[in-house]
């Protein structure tokens, strides 16, 4: 009698990922505060904060639509991940997949998919939203296409690892937003996306260097705007070698942390 042999991890993780699309889309309500915050936010900030300020050679409207695509990956990979898996894990959806041949890794493959699908809908909201109310110009120069590719892949892999581990963080599904909303929050203004970095403190800046937040801007920063907007940043170019050896070790944090820390039920389920 011959037994049927069980998918890779990574067909596993691909089929997870159409199966977290699909319950992503379905939830309308969902979908649609997940992509339009971001832009609400850019739309508030870019009409608020329009003048050149002295020293830079564009708006303050356009450094915010490039530093925003950083805030849009944060929220859906981090936030919208964290809160996902940590309301799964009170609910018993997580307890139940665990019954199937649905390994950690292709359940953590099967996120990354999501939110790499999800992110470039949101970047592409992000971006038409800037060029259409704040003149932003898309690079006619495709390696700024290919910085902002490798960006894009980094960002949303150690944001969704960082975003599955720390669910863990959360007691509840209901605590889950209030507990990774504070991080959150906290990035966004000491790295430079909702207030420009050159008007930081040096202690905050220094602190926001830790985290990728700060060199996911920085980096976005540097595909959109114009090298003369180079001096508006703390070392006065864009770095793109720190901003890639920063990410990547994120994403290596990140997997360890995920595989540290996740759980497929609450402490108190066992």
């Amino acid at each position: 009698m011959s037994t049927g042999t069980l998918p890779g991890t990574a067909i596993l993780g691909l089929s997870r990922g159409q199966a977290e699309l699909r319950m992503f889309f379905r939830a309308k309500e969902a979908v649609i505060f997940t992509f339009a915050f971001p832009a609400f936010l850019l739309v508030l900030l870019g009409s608020i904060f329009n003048k050149t300020d002295p020293g830079l050679t564009v708006p303050m409207s356009q450094v915010f639509a490039a530093s925003m695509i950083a805030y849009g990956i944060l929220s859906t990979a981090f936030l919208t991940t964290g809160v996902g898996i940590a309301i799964d894990r009170e609910d018993g959806t997580l307890k139940r997949l665990r019954g199937t041949p649905v390994t950690a890794t292709a359940y953590f493959v099967g996120k990354i998919v999501l939110v790499a699908v999800a992110t470039l809908a949101e970047v592409v909201l992000l971006l038409a939203v800037g060029v259409l109310l704040f003149d932003l110009s898309l690079p006619t120069d495709p390696a700024r296409w290919l910085t902002l590719a490798w960006l894009l892949a980094l960002s949303v892999l150690s944001c969704t690892l960082l975003g599955i581990a720390a669910s863990s963080l959360a007691k509840s599904g209901k605590s889950a937003p209030a507990v990774l909303n504070l991080p959150v929050i906290a990035l966004q203004f000491i790295s430079g996306i909702f207030v420009h970095i050159s008007v930081l403190p040096g202690p905050m800046v220094t602190v926001a260097s830790f985290f990728p937040v700060k060199w996911m801007g920085q980096g976005f920063r540097s595909v959109f705007l114009p090298d003369s907007m180079m001096v508006g940043e703390v070392a006065g170019s864009w770095e793109h070698g720190m901003t890639a050896l920063v990410l990547g070790a994120w994403c290596a944090i990140g997997l360890v942390l995920c595989l540290l820390t996740f759980r497929w039920s609450e402490r108190r389920a066992g």
